[in-house]
């Protein structure tokens, strides 16, 4: 069962904020003050609900392209033994774009934090390899595939004004069970 907090920090379904393509962080910004409150507030309403793995700048109200992997999702990548170079500390990419997609695509199951408890399916492409910064300014390569492949494409999709409902097929609405206490 998995409860959700009410987090004032998370902007839902309907905000225009949502269908925005994002404004790129200058780079002089990276690292700054602003910038890491920012990633800080967007922590806190990732790991206020028990199933937020990754969350994207607009979904807190801020229009930038910033969004961040949670260590939630590394711990699960890792356990099924893929993508094993990675530490397992929450991952912030700043001005992300992929760069290289594999050709071959499979369906995915996706939820979103901020499209609360309806889940559907998205062809996502299998791999993929995206260019950013790091949270101090660092630029990175990095290759992916499998659930990390998905959660970049869903997070640039936010980046770019898409949520995921605009692509999924099969859409349903689970909320969690409730517990009567």
């Amino acid at each position: 069962m998995i409860k959700s907090k009410i987090v004032k920090l998370l902007v839902e379904r309907d905000a225009p904020i949502l269908r925005e393509t994002t404004t790129a962080v200058p780079l002089k910004d990276i690292g700054s003050k602003k910038l890491n409150n920012i990633i800080g507030k967007m922590k806190k309403a990732m790991y206020a609900e028990e199933d937020g793995v990754a969350i994207a700048a607009p979904q807190i109200g801020e229009n930038l392209r910033i969004f961040m992997v949670s260590r939630r999702a590394l711990a699960m990548i890792k356990k099924k033994g893929v993508e094993k170079d990675f530490e397992l500390e929450d991952l912030v990419f700043v001005n992300p774009e992929i760069v290289k997609t594999s050709k071959k695509k499979k369906k995915m199951e996706e939820g979103c934090l901020s499209v609360r408890w309806l889940y559907g399916y998205v062809l996502r492409h299998e791999k993929v390899t995206m260019k950013a910064y790091d949270k101090d300014g660092n630029k990175v390569t990095v290759g992916a595939s499998g659930l990390l492949a998905q959660i970049f494409q869903h997070e640039i999709d936010h980046l770019n004004g898409i949520l995921f409902t605009d692509k999924a097929e099969d859409i349903k609405d689970i909320p969690p069970k409730t517990i009567k206490e």
